[in-house]
């Protein structure tokens, strides 16, 4: 457990809506990634989940990529 002393409020500190909630783990070509979705349906890769030194090489899994889920 942690106490912060501090002079703000509650809700400045941990904000209740922080626009997470269009983000997600999406597997895509066999690849475990970190992803916005956007809203024409595509996705945005934020981070690439892998353990693999040579995935994080290929331009397809760059963050920034738009990719589309369904392929």
């Amino acid at each position: 457990m942690m106490i912060l002393y501090t002079p703000l409020a509650n809700e400045d500190i941990f904000p209740a809506d922080q626009g997470f909630g269009n983000r997600q783990v999406v597997s895509y070509n066999g690849k475990s990634m970190y992803c916005e979705k956007k809203t024409d349906g595509t996705y945005e890769i934020l981070q690439l989940l892998s353990t693999d030194p040579q995935d994080f090489l290929n331009q397809q899994f760059s963050p920034g990529t738009i990719i589309s889920k369904d392929r």
